[in-house]
């Protein structure tokens, strides 16, 4: 049922609005102040873009609304379409916020004053939107702030030197705003991320911000370390010939006056002859050497970092590190290099097998370790279980490689693991080839999958030019994840998945779905099951490596959700969250506003909104609350199976070239909220 708010005549809300922000603060903030506040902010920006149950009393179970001792705490509303300018009048009755999250919308105007009255604030995420204006003055009251994040607006002036008034600062990014004049004096001891690149600002970098890389700069007028020296400013180079110059001059008229003998010429002459002739007795020595260990010191020779940080910029999600990235490259399978040197110094008893590739039934032996120490490797990703590599051999053959991290259990046990994975063949299943065993390393050959993982196919690319997923497209994936964990689960009632989510579902050269990390969670330690995975993690799940088959159910639930609303669920960087996918969907159902939830890039395939409506429904049913409310992986399979089918069975559109948003988003009102489908989702 719609709200009796929303059932109101436009002036009439209007009017309920203006009386809320003008009487509100009179009174004492508390939970219901908080409430009104909220729904005020949503008529002004948010629409029906904030797709809140209004005709809940309390505000604490709204999508992106968290509160603590009955006031409401955090308000985490990225990427909701809000538009428009925040009215004065709303923080001033949320006094107790401490995380503000607007990032990534289309909010426009002055930051309104009444923040200021936000003095908990500790949070405050702004960038990727239209705010402009100069920074205004009273977020230098907010001395609690620990993180500002006002990039990518349109604000414009000097930077403050008021920002000193915000000693617990640790992270300040005014990048890409129109900001001129030059840098004040910053004395914030707390300051560790700072960033004023593509702004308008000239003059010396401060000596207190110059222990930040070039990268903080980016396209300014700005001089001075860590960029190049000011005008008229001496670098060290210069310093040093200068000072040389001066002693050379001053020791120049002694050198004129004293002439050196010829005995004492003819003894220097001896003398670097014999020294030039030791030289290279010392080299002829050590590259004989050296030549006699080069198999020994090949893994060294070869060293190079083990791990490349994945810039933070271009990660698809910054708390999920399973997704692919394809910018780090390193000159060799740099995991099969340490490997080789950490066996050797373990000398490890020959009956192990030691600095050798253990094949399964399902693969020939066509290459060995060190065919991989002379493969060039590309670091793909860090995952929740280790590094992710892939290595191209000098014959050809492509393969990926997993280092991982964290395996405290005996060799022993590690074998009659890792043979129960090896043993796993479907083809919805990445297959695990070999596998390499040492004290100190542990890696995983599978196939490489050169399409790479859905999570990067789903959100790596939003951009005008991006190609968008069709329901055919999406819909396979579904069904081939489902089968490959539905086959996984036919080997015992104790044999689980684990870590299921939309990075390790990857995709072959026709968009096959193939699951990878399957029974890992069972070899790696604790410490590599952690809250990265928390979006997808069933709530009874408090061991990482003891997920029951009905959890993985919940996770693949979470998976069907990211496939048809586009969005990525929760993940943890810097306070900042995604979107909670389960509890975001039951919220807007509840609202009858389900067309809502759907990706844009699904909403011009108008024929087959039944089939979407009838997949979210089992996603929700995956998603329950209590397990043996869950549907069996079979279940599961059967049902998108019966989905597809008929699906399949509908004319579609040809995929279309590039995403038309408007044209997309114009087709939400007229589509699938009010059809009968969506009514049975309410039931």
């Amino acid at each position: 049922m719609k709200s009796g708010f929303a059932k109101l005549p436009m002036g009439s809300r209007h009017l309920i609005i203006f009386c809320l922000l003008v009487f509100l603060p009179l009174g004492k903030p508390d939970l219901a102040s908080d409430r009104a506040a909220l729904i005020a902010l949503r008529s002004a920006v948010g629409g029906r873009s904030l797709l809140w149950n209004t005709n809940q009393q309390s505000p604490c179970a709204w999508a992106g609304i968290q509160c603590e001792n009955n006031r409401v705490t955090t308000v985490r509303l990225p990427g909701t379409g809000l538009t428009g300018r925040i009215p004065v009048g709303i923080f001033g009755n949320l006094t107790k916020l401490h995380t503000l999250s607007f990032r990534f919308n289309a909010l426009t105007g002055p930051l309104p004053s009444d923040l200021a009255a936000c003095t908990d604030l500790r949070n405050v995420y702004l960038q990727g939107n239209l705010f402009s204006g100069e920074i205004p003055s009273f977020l230098f009251g907010l001395k609690n702030l620990v993180r500002l994040n006002l990039a990518s607006n349109k604000f414009s002036g000097e930077i403050s030197p008021s920002f000193n008034n915000l000693t617990r600062l640790a992270t300040l990014y005014l990048e890409k705003n129109q900001l001129n004049g030059s840098l004040p004096e910053l004395n914030l001891t707390n300051l560790v991320q700072f960033n004023v690149s593509f702004n308008q600002l000239n003059g010396s970098i401060p000596k207190e911000l110059q222990k930040f890389t070039t990268s903080s700069f980016l396209s300014t007028s700005l001089c001075g370390s860590p960029l190049s020296p000011c005008p008229g400013e001496p670098t060290p180079s210069t310093n040093t010939e200068n000072n040389g110059g001066a002693n050379n001059s001053d020791n120049g008229g002694k050198k004129k006056k004293k002439k050196l003998s010829g005995g004492a010429i003819a003894g220097i002459a001896i003398g670097s002859v014999f020294a030039f002739l030791l030289i290279l007795l010392i080299l002829f020595f050590l590259c004989g050497k050296k030549k006699t260990r080069k198999t020994n010191d090949i893994a060294t020779a070869k060293q190079l970092p083990s791990d490349v940080e994945i810039p933070r910029e271009k990660h698809i999600r910054e708390g999920d590190n399973g997704t692919l990235n394809s910018g780090g490259y390193s000159g060799a399978a740099t995991a099969a290099a340490t490997a080789v040197s950490a066996s050797k110094a373990t000398d490890l008893n020959a009956s192990t097998g030691d600095k050798k590739l253990f094949f399964f039934g399902n693969a020939g032996k066509v290459f060995d370790l060190e065919d991989l120490l002379r493969a060039s490797a590309e670091v793909l990703g860090k995952g929740t279980f280790g590094t992710a590599y892939k290595a191209v051999l000098e014959v050809g053959t492509v393969v990926a490689v997993k280092r991982l991290k964290d395996v405290s259990i005996s060799e022993r046990e590690f074998r009659e693991k890792i043979d129960a994975v090896g043993s796993m063949d479907h083809e919805n299943l990445v297959p695990l080839r070999a596998y390499y065993y040492s004290k100190d390393e542990k890696l995983l050959v599978y196939d490489y999958m050169p399409n790479g993982s859905l999570s990067a196919l789903l959100h790596g690319n939003r951009g005008s030019g991006r190609t968008p997923l069709n329901w055919e497209t999406r819909s396979g994936i579904a069904l081939g994840a489902a089968r490959g964990v539905e086959y996984l689960h036919s080997k015992g009632p104790n044999v689980s998945h684990g870590n299921i989510k939309s990075s390790n579902v990857l995709l072959g050269k026709s968009y096959d779905a193939r699951v990878s990390d399957f029974g890992l969670a069972q070899i790696v330690g604790p410490t590599s099951t952690p809250n990265r995975i928390a979006g997808y993690r069933a709530p009874e799940v408090t061991d990482g490596r003891k997920v029951s088959q009905k959890a993985d159910v919940y996770s693949f639930g979470v998976l069907l959700l990211e496939l048809l609303t586009g969005k990525a669920p929760t993940h943890s960087l810097l306070n900042e969250e995604g979107v909670d996918l389960p509890r975001w969907v039951q919220s807007v159902v509840r609202e009858e506003w389900t067309s809502e939830v759907f990706d844009l890039e699904l909403l011009r395939y108008q024929n087959v909104e039944e089939e979407m409506v009838q997949l979210l429904q089992l996603a929700i049913d995956c998603c329950a609350q209590y397990p043996d409310k869950r549907p069996s992986m079979p279940e599961v399979t059967k049902r998108i199976e019966d989905i597809r089918g008929s699906s399949l069975r509908h004319d579609q559109d040809p995929q279309p070239d590039v995403v038309d948003e408007e044209d997309a988003s114009s087709r939400r009102t007229n589509s699938i909220g009010s059809g009968p489908a969506a009514s049975s989702l309410m039931d």
